[in-house]
């Protein structure tokens, strides 16, 4: 199944700081079915490495991460 960012829910924490983006992001994954995806927009520096250390100590798959001129984009499926 090809998945793109329509079909995820967005969870905009854009200036929000630790450990407000990753707090924020575990609940709404919790919320999520299994397979079911997230899209997290963030600006906070720190969040590149809080997210993505978060996501892979809970076992859920980091689908797809980019940063743009302000923007840090994380694509996060629910995996359990």
């Amino acid at each position: 199944m090809d998945l793109n960012t329509s079909e995820a829910k967005t969870l905009d924490v854009r200036g929000l700081f630790c450990p407000e983006p990753v707090f924020r992001t575990k609940i709404e994954v919790e919320a999520l079915k299994v397979g079911e995806c997230l899209q997290v927009l963030a600006d906070d520096p720190a969040a590149e490495e809080d997210i993505t250390r978060w996501a892979k100590r809970t076992g859920q798959e980091l689908l797809s991460f980019r940063r743009d001129e302000r923007n840090l984009v994380f694509l996060i499926r629910r995996a359990r």
